[in-house]
């Protein structure tokens, strides 16, 4: 290979480095399906679908949420791989964001940077979020990003099979 195509596949590896967002595509749905069924991953997040081993259910829901124009989905790359989704969507007609992350992406500030390129793309304020109380990796998420606890809420947790606490945060600008 000659010099030239060296450095233009070097830059192109470097652009591909780091935290990106896309649109979610329907072929990014395998991931997204798999990265669900993590165990651990439904402990913290508790608020799943009530089987969330149910393909033709997942599949169902996601093509219904990738035609709404109410919801924003974005693919989260981690040096071009699907590290994750994050989804802005409205709750009893209130604006929230919700995110998701294969297990292989935690523990690296991937969620934290994806939340931050999200919410400068979605610009609307002010805009919700909701997590399990116990959930601390989330909640630091939030919080790097400048949401701030605005209420609690008790709900029914499907991947615990009991009611649990949760935390309403905020972001305002």
């Amino acid at each position: 290979m000659d010099l030239w195509r060296r450095i233009k596949a070097s830059r192109k590896e470097q652009a591909e480095r780091g935290v990106h967002l896309r649109d979610a595509i329907e072929s990014d749905l395998a991931v997204f399906f798999e990265q669900q069924l993590n165990p651990t991953a439904m402990q913290m997040a508790a608020f799943t679908s009530k089987d969330p081993a149910d393909r033709a259910a997942f599949d169902k829901q996601w093509a219904k949420m990738l035609m709404d124009a109410d919801i924003t989905i974005k693919t989260v790359l981690y040096d071009a791989h699907i590290a994750g989704h994050i989804v802005k969507y409205l709750h009893d007609g209130s604006p929230e964001v919700g995110y998701w992350f294969g297990k292989a992406f935690w523990g690296q500030g991937i969620a934290t940077e994806a939340l931050k390129l999200f919410l400068m793309q979605v610009e609307v304020r002010p805009i919700g979020a909701r997590v399990a109380k116990d959930n601390a990796a989330s909640i630091r998420v939030l919080e790097k990003c400048g949401f701030v606890v605005a209420g609690e809420h008790k709900g029914f947790a499907n991947a615990r099979g009991a009611e649990i606490e949760e935390y309403i945060f905020r972001l305002e600008k």
